[in-house]
């Protein structure tokens, strides 16, 4: 099997931490291909950044299609272009912020996103309602981080986002996490470690449901 993941902002490293992830879950046999568009945002911080990543991103379906490819996984937590990609390609198209909060939805009562910045908590609003997770969903948090603070090695990004996941425990009374960017795929484990509920990354959690 082939799965294309797709990161529609341009940059490199957070591709490479994301096609890390999704094969670090992957079933045997399974070749991920990992891949941003060449042109684009650097980064996905908004309404604004999606509109402009679309084409390119539609155009990465396009690709794997003619490569015979099997599944895709849209590796952005605003899920951009996801319905636009369903009518392109013939497999299945799986986007992060569906995946994860359905994959919660699955092991807890209740629980909360745990975002970047606070202009994006509107798609993560706008998406929890259109995939029923009103119900379920109890917040949604942000760190007020850029998303390229997630490649900063300098950066205090993971503990910011540790202390936020642990206030959504304590306040929200939620029982489990979800992240929501997939900028953030490389930190579910040590985070889960550090505040005792589940937290679920979009990627592989998508990764393993196509």
């Amino acid at each position: 099997m082939r799965i294309k993941v797709i990161n529609p902002n341009t940059t490199a490293s957070m591709t490479a931490k994301i096609g890390e992830a999704a094969r670090s879950v992957a079933a045997p046999g399974t070749e991920i291909i990992a891949v941003n568009p060449e042109n684009g945002p650097v980064s996905i911080e908004g309404h604004y950044d999606e509109a402009v990543s679309g084409m390119a991103l539609l155009e990465e379906i396009y690709r794997g299609e003619a490569e015979g490819v099997d599944g895709y996984v849209i590796a952005c937590f605003g899920d951009p272009g996801l319905l636009a990609a369903r009518e392109v390609a013939t497999g299945p198209v799986l986007g992060i912020a569906e995946a994860a909060m359905h994959a919660a939805s699955f092991i807890a009562t209740g629980f909360s996103v745990v975002t970047t910045l606070g202009r994006t908590k509107i798609i993560a609003e706008h998406l929890a309602h259109a995939y029923g997770m009103d119900h379920f969903c109890r917040a949604i948090r942000a760190c007020e981080l850029e998303v390229l603070a997630l490649e900063d090695e300098g950066s205090d990004a993971r503990r910011i986002i540790t202390e936020e996941c642990l206030r959504a425990r304590d306040e929200d009374g939620s029982g489990a996490i979800v992240l929501g960017c997939g900028g953030m795929a490389d930190l579910a484990k040590a985070i889960e470690a550090d505040i005792g509920i589940p937290v679920i990354d979009g990627v592989t959690i998508a990764t393993k449901m196509v």
